[in-house]
C-alpha cells in the first residue's frame, strides 16, 4: 500500500517540476507587446463547430478537441484571455473572420485565399493527409494518373483550393462536412476523398464505415496548422507566435491522445448492450459474432493503413510518423540516428520486358532481403515505386554506411526469380541537431541520387563520409 508519506513526496516534486518547466518558458516581450497585453480586451475567436477531433462547438458553447486545448496552452502562456464568436458553421466563421468580427481563427492551414486578410502564427500541429477510397479500391500512388474519378472534399478547405489547382483531372464533389464527405464514398457517390489521418481514423472507427480504407497519402498536403490573425494585428500575431514556440513535441503528442483516446471510447453504448442481453439470450450469441467480426475488421484497418500491400513493409504514411518520433527521440536524448534510402536500379525494364508480375516479384524479394539483413531495431518502409527506405536507430553514419554497403552486395550476388539479377543504389545520411523529416530524407534522397549519377549498385553518403 502506498504510505501517506510517499503521496506528498510525489506530490512536492510534481509541483517542483512544474514550476522549474515554468522558469523554463519565461517569455520575453518587447514593450510595445507588454503595453498590447496590459490593455488588451478579451480576444475574439472563430472556429470550426464540427471539426472532431480537432475541435468543434459542444452543447454548452463551449470550444473543445485538440485545437481547443492547443490555444488555451498558448494564451495561458502569454497572457491572453479568448472569447469564442458563435458560429454554426465553417463558412460561417470563414465570413466573421473576413469581415473582422473575430482577430483569430483557431486551426487553419495557410492557403493563398486567405493570405488575403490573414497573417499566421507557426505552426502549433502537424498532421498528414490521406487519401480514403472503399475497400475494394487500389493503392494509388499518383492522383495525376487517376482519370474520370470523383473526390469528395468538405467546402472551404484548404484542400479544395489545392485539389482545383493541382489535379484538375479529378472531378470535385463538395460536401457540407467531413462526415458527410466520408458518407459519399462509402455510398459510391465519390471514388475518394482526402482528409486529415487523425481525422481519419476517428471517423471510421466512430460512424462505423469499415467498407473504407487508407489508399494512399499526399505528403505535400500535410496540415501546418496555425492560428491565423487579421493582418492589422501584426502584435497579437507576434505575442501568440512566442507563445507557440514554447509548445513542445511531448505536449503536442499528449494533447493529440487524449482526444483520439477519449473520442475512440465513446463509441461502445454499454447501457444498450445490456438492455439487449436482458431481454433475450439469442441477442447474445448475435452480437458476440458481430463483435468479433468488428474486431477482426478493425485490425484489418489498422494493419492495411499502416503497412504496404504488396511487400508487407511500412507504407509511407506509417513511416513519417516513425521517422517524426525518432527525431524527436534523437532531439530529447541525444542519440544518433542515421536514414539508408535505396532504389532498385533500372527496374523499369524488369516491368516493361517481363511484365508487371514479375516487377511485383522483385519487390517483394528486395523487401524480405532487406527485413532478413537488418537489426530487429532498423525500421524498414517503402517509399514509393521501387524505392525503400530505413531508419537505423542508435547508429552513426559509418555504422549506416557499412550496413548499406552489405545490403548493397548482398542484392547483387542474389539469384531474383524470373530475373536472376537485380542492384539497387543506396544513399545515407545521419540525423544533425536542427535537422526535420524533410531535410534529412533530401540528403538521403540527394546521395542516392549521386550514386546513381556515378554508375549505380553502389552506396553514397551525404555529406560525403568515405
Amino acid at each position: 500500500m502506498v504510505s501517506t508519506k510517499a503521496v506528498v513526496c510525489v506530490f512536492i516534486f510534481a509541483i517542483w517540476v512544474s514550476f522549474a518547466h515554468a522558469s523554463d518558458l519565461a517569455i520575453e516581450f518587447t514593450e510595445q507587446e507588454k503595453a498590447y497585453l496590459q490593455t488588451a480586451a478579451p480576444i475574439k475567436m472563430c472556429v470550426d463547430p464540427d471539426w472532431v477531433p480537432f475541435e468543434r462547438i459542444n452543447n454548452q458553447g463551449q470550444h473543445e478537441g485538440i485545437a481547443a486545448d492547443l490555444v488555451q496552452l498558448v494564451t495561458q502562456r502569454v497572457g491572453l484571455k479568448i472569447e469564442i464568436y458563435p458560429v454554426k458553421t465553417w463558412d460561417e466563421s470563414l465570413a466573421a473572420s473576413r469581415s473582422k468580427h473575430c482577430q483569430l481563427l483557431s486551426f487553419i492551414n495557410q492557403t493563398p485565399v486567405r493570405d488575403e486578410w490573414l497573417i499566421y502564427t507557426e505552426p502549433t500541429f502537424y498532421d498528414t493527409n490521406i487519401i480514403v477510397t472503399r475497400e475494394e479500391h487500389p493503392f494509388v500512388a499518383d492522383l495525376h494518373a487517376l482519370k474520370g474519378k470523383s473526390v469528395a472534399i468538405p467546402h472551404g478547405t484548404m484542400i479544395e483550393e489545392r485539389i482545383r489547382r493541382d489535379y484538375p483531372n479529378l472531378e470535385v464533389i463538395l460536401a457540407d462536412s467531413e462526415s458527410a464527405a466520408s458518407l459519399l464514398v462509402s455510398e459510391r457517390k465519390a471514388d475518394l476523398m482526402i482528409r486529415s489521418l487523425i481525422v481519419a481514423a476517428y471517423a471510421i472507427k466512430k460512424e462505423g464505415l469499415f467498407n473504407l480504407k487508407i489508399a494512399g497519402q499526399v505528403p505535400e498536403y500535410t496540415n501546418n496548422l496555425r492560428i491565423g490573425v487579421l493582418k492589422d494585428e501584426k502584435i497579437l500575431r507576434d505575442i501568440l507566435d512566442k507563445g507557440v514556440k514554447t509548445i513542445t513535441p511531448q505536449e503536442r503528442e499528449a494533447i493529440a491522445n487524449k482526444h483520439v483516446l477519449v473520442i475512440a471510447q465513446k463509441g461502445i453504448d454499454y447501457s444498450l448492450v445490456w438492455k439487449i442481453l436482458a431481454v433475450l439470450a439469442l441477442v447474445l450469441l448475435v452480437s458476440g459474432y458481430w463483435i468479433r467480426k468488428l474486431n477482426a475488421l478493425n485490425k484489418k484497418l489498422e494493419r492495411l493503413s499502416i503497412t504496404d500491400k504488396l511487400t508487407g513493409v511500412f507504407n509511407r504514411v506509417k513511416f513519417d510518423a516513425v521517422l517524426e518520433t525518432e527525431i524527436q527521440r534523437s532531439v530529447r536524448f541525444q542519440h544518433p540516428f542515421s536514414v539508408i534510402m535505396l532504389d532498385i536500379d533500372h527496374f523499369k525494364q524488369v516491368n516493361d520486358i517481363h511484365g508487371h508480375q514479375a516487377g511485383d516479384a522483385v519487390l517483394t524479394e528486395i523487401a524480405r532481403l532487406l527485413q532478413a539483413n537488418t537489426r530487429e531495431t532498423d525500421i524498414l518502409g517503402r517509399w514509393g515505386g521501387e524505392e525503400f527506405i530505413i531508419i537505423c536507430p542508435q547508429t552513426d553514419i559509418n555504422g549506416a554506411l557499412g550496413l548499406a554497403k552489405n545490403l548493397c552486395r548482398i542484392i547483387n550476388e542474389h539469384n531474383f526469380p524470373i530475373v536472376q539479377h537485380k542492384t539497387a543504389s543506396f544513399g545515407v545520411t545521419a540525423y544533425q541537431p536542427g535537422d526535420h523529416a524533410e531535410s534529412l530524407v533530401a540528403r538521403a534522397d540527394a546521395a542516392l541520387y549521386q550514386a546513381k549519377h556515378n554508375g549505380r549498385n553502389q552506396v553514397k553518403t551525404w555529406p560525403s563520409h568515405e
